[in-house]
């Protein structure tokens, strides 16, 4: 890979980083920035981009643990059904065309989006630890459908999970926070499976150091500035850039 390959690739893990700290959403940018700006195939932006995942929810975590912002056994529910609909996506995503579960992504991420706005002044119900009535089954179910979904397109994880935790009853911050620590989940067999099952060039190859050391530092980044802002504000920031991915990503299939 050329100089100008590896400045790209670490400017891009720099700003989707932040942005996956701050949010929880943006990391379904790397595999569009890996295959339409450096020209990767689509198997190789996926091993590369889920690499970066579990950097991101290893990273980003901590702060909002130092917080008070991560149910871990809401979360460990949650990954159980991750790990298993990762498994499944991933054998999706190196067999069979993502058109159908690309298209269907963005349009739950679409309706979670605009559910979450229209919601945004209502009350959730919360359980003793201030996370909502949720049943384990529900978010195993949850888990099992999102990381399918995610690990066959590449669209991470939190993109989607943040919006249904939201619409479950989850606060903004806890959504981040939980849905970063679930992408470990879905990153981990899908990075595996990518790296192993597909082909990937020692070029390719060469981008990862770099591309994790950056991402890293961005989520660390964003996940700190991530307590400063407004949960109210946070909550639209969400919800408003799930519904314009959405979207920008299903206009051209109109």
């Amino acid at each position: 890979m050329t100089g100008l390959a590896v400045a790209l690739t670490v400017g891009a893990n720099l700003l989707v980083g932040a942005c996956i700290g701050l949010t929880g959403i943006a990391g379904f940018l790397l595999p569009i920035f890996y295959v339409g700006v450096l020209g990767l195939a689509p198997v190789e932006a996926l091993a590369l981009s889920f690499s970066a995942f579990v950097v991101s929810g290893l990273l980003g975590t901590p702060a909002y643990r130092a917080t008070g912002d991560l149910p871990l056994r809401r979360c460990a529910t949650l990954s159980a059904g991750s790990l298993v609909g990762a498994v499944v996506g991933v054998l999706v995503g190196l067999s069979l065309p993502s058109t159908v579960l690309t298209t269907s992504l963005y349009v739950v991420v679409l309706l979670s989006g605009i559910s979450v706005l229209l919601r945004a002044g209502r009350a959730a119900g919360n359980g003793p630890d201030g996370t909502p009535d949720v049943g384990a089954g529900a978010l195993v179910a949850v888990g099992a459908a999102t990381a399918a979904v995610c690990a066959a397109t590449g669209a991470g994880g939190p993109v989607l999970v943040v919006p249904v935790l939201m619409l479950l009853g989850f606060s903004p911050r806890r959504a981040v926070a939980v849905g970063l620590l679930d992408s470990v989940a879905i990153a981990v067999p899908s990075a595996v499976g990518y790296l192993i099952g597909g082909a990937v060039s020692a070029q390719s190859l060469a981008l990862l150091g770099p591309a994790l050391a950056a991402h890293g530092v961005g989520v660390v980044a964003g996940s700190r500035g991530a307590a400063r802002v407004d949960q109210r504000v946070l909550k639209s920031v969400v919800a408003l850039g799930s519904v314009a991915v959405a979207v920008w990503r299903l206009l051209p299939a109109l």
